[in-house]
């Protein structure tokens, strides 16, 4: 533990704001209330059209290193100038020059480029760095922590886990004082390749919900089953349209409910397949049944969960090991009492227990999660009995006041607000 009270922390994130990430700013948030002074340190700007009601709240100030170095010479030359002088950098020049050699990419130069920004701008500022993902902003908060001579963490979360190669980890869980990741799957991975001497240093702190800044739920007495025209069944789903999230499979499982069921789909998110997924609605027939909105803030969100009857979200491992972790919109979709279909893939399990508290379903299997769909659509009253056990799983286990525990913990912070 190390009393971080009245000292500032550098918070290396890779974007701020970002609408996909507000278990991050909830989490920056909490801290912020228990007496954490944070500098926030982005790696690049924000590209989202909106921002969450939550990132207003949070007073910490926010600077941006540059995110390609050509476009800011002088900065990125002065930084490196500033850096030099600091009794860690030859160290950490070493270390960037063997992560280079197994690593030959613009991109592992870009971090040590910032990291000397980072350095040079916030050194004198600082007494610790924490960053947010064990890729990118923990190779940028390491290579600065060793030029300053500072300690560093690190919090792990999903695709940061599974897509960097073993030796990566294991030298940053070996150079960092403590690690933290939101899940036991992802716990257990990062323990094992942890020394054994430093297994302790990992420990598991799930993000959990801040249900202050939700709504009550809203009264589900006297909901559709699927009989009516007038009155379908909202099926509301809340991701980027990226391949982990399945919704390719979810699409084809939609198809798949007989004609007879009416419903609609709802979609919040944007993303890289998201042109993909409505030309394959298109082509299944279901585009008339379909509203995508978009990328939109949380406020929408919210009002979307609370209008709709169903939520599923199809996850899978994607080709190249991305994955999610345990996404925090099933958190939130429980929030307002949604009974959740997903899949039994990574850390899902932890918060659903298929039959209790929700639905689970094999990934990549559109005829299971068809079943699964059809069930509760045509089954108010299974719909509500799901729906009141997550709620209350989530307020026993999964709220933020449970949850950040372990965290303020680790930075010598009270838990008392």
């Amino acid at each position: 533990m190390i009393a971080m009270r009245g000292l500032k922390v550098a918070v290396v994130l890779k974007g701020y704001p970002r609408l996909s990430e507000t278990f991050i700013a909830q989490e920056i948030r909490a801290l912020e209330k228990r007496g954490l002074r944070t500098h926030l340190i982005s790696l690049r700007r924000p590209t989202d059209p909106f921002t969450h009601p939550i990132h207003r709240q949070i007073k910490a100030p926010v600077s941006y290193l540059p995110e390609y170095l050509y476009q800011h010479p002088v900065r990125v030359v002065t930084g490196l100038l500033k850096a030099y002088r600091r009794p860690g950098f030859a160290t950490a020049l070493r270390i960037f020059m063997k992560d280079l050699k197994r690593d030959l990419t613009f991109n592992r130069i870009r971090r040590f480029g910032q990291a000397a920004v980072l350095a040079a701008e916030h050194g004198d500022d600082i007494s610790h760095i924490y960053s947010h993902f064990l890729h990118t902003p923990s190779s940028v908060a390491r290579y600065a922590a060793i030029m300053l001579g500072l300690p560093w963490s690190f919090s792990a979360h999903a695709k940061d886990i599974w897509t960097i190669p073993e030796w990566e980890k294991r030298e940053k869980i070996a150079d960092a004082i403590w690690g933290t990741t939101c899940t036991a799957y992802g716990y257990a991975h990062l323990v094992e390749l942890a020394p054994e001497h430093d297994r302790d240093k990992i420990f598991l702190s799930y993000h959990g919900l801040d249900l202050t800044c939700f709504p009550a739920p809203p009264d589900r007495t006297g909901e559709p089953d699927g009989s009516n025209a007038d009155r379908p069944v909202i099926i509301v789903s809340v991701g980027r349209a990226v391949a982990k999230k399945g919704y390719d499979t979810l699409l084809s499982a939609l198809s798949g409910i007989p004609r007879d069921i009416n419903w609609r789909f709802v979609h919040v998110g944007g993303g890289p397949l998201l042109g993909a997924l409505k030309k394959q609605a298109r082509a299944l027939g279901l585009e008339q049944n379909i509203d995508w909105l978009g990328a939109r803030d949380q406020g929408v969100v919210i009002d979307t969960l609370k209008d709709g009857h169903l939520f599923v979200l199809a996850c899978r491992v994607d080709d190249d090991g991305d994955r999610d972790g345990l996404p925090n919109v099933l958190l939130e979709a429980q929030s307002q009492l949604l009974p959740c279909i997903s899949t039994d893939i990574t850390a899902i399990p932890e918060f659903i227990e298929s039959g209790t508290t929700g639905i689970l379903v094999a990934p990549g299997d559109p005829e299971a999660l068809a079943r699964a769909m059809i069930e509760l659509i045509t089954n108010p009253s299974r719909r509500r009995s799901l729906a009141d056990a997550g709620y209350r799983r989530l307020v026993a286990d999964f709220s933020a006041a449970a949850c950040i525990a372990r965290l303020t913990d680790r930075f010598g912070l009270d838990d008392e607000i």
